[in-house]
């Protein structure tokens, strides 16, 4: 089974569950044989997890900054992350956000999370989303990737590998024991993938891929394929 985790708050989610449920359908395209579970942030305990016993987590993107959410309703989903370590984990731009705060020590040090902007927007550049941080660069729609050597995430992408953005904010900090696989002009910290544990976190939203740019499709597979014996 794969469990999905949305990070939707509880007014948005009537919204966003289409959303999820296409995301869900891609998610078992990719693994081939396991059937994905979609669940709210706010319900995730460790109990629960333990129970559902999941063969793989994924972590979804953001709709809204992180000042916007209370930190502590994140504590449950991150013990369980902490206790998870055999369990393959993939974020996705708010949720390699997540992953960031959480292994770089500040979500359980602060009495609130902030956004980390990539940069100020320059004088006379475009003004990307002027409902969403319009005073910020921000990066919306397909960018090509910089990988920083070979790394099985990407096998089979074209050269550079092209992804779907969406973020205004990254990870600012590369968390220790982790490695950095990706960057783009903007944002450095594009992927990382934990040294020791099955565990990745993305910039980009693979699970947005298209028939034009493939590549997030590709690496949705290969992140399946890489975890499928050690579950």
């Amino acid at each position: 089974m794969i469990v999905y985790i949305g990070f939707a708050q509880p007014d948005e989610w009537s919204n966003m569950a289409h959303k999820y449920a296409g995301h869900a359908q891609r998610f078992e395209e990719a693994a081939g044989d396991a059937p994905c579970l979609v669940i709210p942030y706010y319900h995730v305990t460790p109990v629960l997890m333990q129970r559902l016993a999941p063969e793989y987590v994924a972590l979804s993107g953001f709709g809204r900054s992180m000042q916007d959410y209370d930190v502590k309703t994140f504590y449950p989903l991150a013990d369980y992350i902490d206790q998870a370590v055999d369990t393959p984990i993939i974020g996705m731009c708010g949720g390699h956000q997540l992953l960031g705060f959480l292994y770089n020590g500040t979500l359980r040090s602060s009495e609130r999370i902030y956004d980390e902007p990539m940069r100020k927007r320059r004088p006379g550049e475009a003004i990307i989303n002027p409902d969403y941080h319009p005073d910020y660069a921000m990066e919306l729609g397909y960018y090509e990737l910089t990988l920083h050597g070979a790394d099985s995430l990407f096998d089979g992408c074209g050269e550079p590998p092209i992804v779907r953005e969406s973020h205004y904010c990254e990870v600012k900090t590369l968390p220790p024991g982790f490695k950095l696989l990706a960057s783009t002009p903007d944002c450095r910290i594009q992927a990382m993938r934990h040294e020791c544990r099955p565990l990745v976190g993305v910039q980009f939203h693979p699970e947005d891929y298209s028939d034009t740019f493939p590549d997030g499709r590709t690496i949705l597979r290969n992140w399946f394929r890489e975890n499928k014996r050690k579950v």
